[in-house]
């Protein structure tokens, strides 16, 4: 069946859609999501079968995929990793933002995203969308960049019709939440205290 498309606007989410998207997480669904830097795919991080089949659409397997998760504030990224002081210190100027920290995963953590690198990427993204949408669920949700199917000159679409037509049968909902940026976030291994830029993206990295 194909996805369902919900229109929720960026700058006034509408409870009842948002409740609908939290319904559609709570029963092992997929969606589609716009973030503050790509539209990103993603499911609720305890429905274990919707992250196997998440795993299985980006052609991963369970214990060795590389998802981060979405965290609504600063309190609840503690929650799921190990945040030292310095971490915490440098976290707290990027975010909201457009940046993932990966950091050390503790045992709270699912045991689907306890992986073999036994760190977790974090993401608090300066969005409504997904803020409202974590803080209605309750816990995180995956984030996993939506990529184009045909163009390889444009690696993250940001036309929503186009994402919608790649991935009318990979998803249960779709979010068309506008048109987004083409740049993915700027990953930082927080993991020790030197911390490393994994990925140069859209945040800037002068506060390293």
């Amino acid at each position: 069946m194909p996805a369902e498309i919900l229109r929720i606007y960026e700058f006034d989410p509408d409870p009842d859609k948002i409740d609908q998207v939290v319904r559609c997480l709570k029963d092992g669904g997929i969606i589609i999501y716009p973030t503050d830097t790509v539209y990103a795919m993603g499911c609720d991080i305890y429905q274990n079968r919707a992250v196997e089949k998440l795993s299985q659409l980006k052609g991963l397997k369970v214990k060795k995929n590389n998802f981060s998760i979405v965290c609504s504030d600063l309190g609840n990224i503690a929650d799921y990793a190990k945040v030292s002081n310095h971490a915490f210190k440098i976290m707290k100027k990027a975010f909201p933002g457009p940046y993932t920290f990966i950091l050390p995963a503790n045992s709270n953590l699912p045991k689907t995203l306890q992986t073999n690198r036994k760190s977790i990427g974090i993401r608090v993204p300066d969005h409504p969308i997904p803020q409202a949408i974590v803080r209605a669920l309750g816990n995180p949700i995956i984030t996993t960049s939506v990529k184009d199917d045909v163009d390889d000159m444009l690696e993250y679409p940001n036309d929503i019709e186009v994402i919608m037509d790649q991935n009318k049968n990979k998803a249960d909902l779709i979010i068309d939440g506008g048109w987004s940026g083409i740049t993915p976030s700027t990953v930082i291994d927080a993991t020790e205290d030197e911390m490393e830029l994994v990925r140069e993206g859209l945040g800037e990295v002068d506060f390293l």
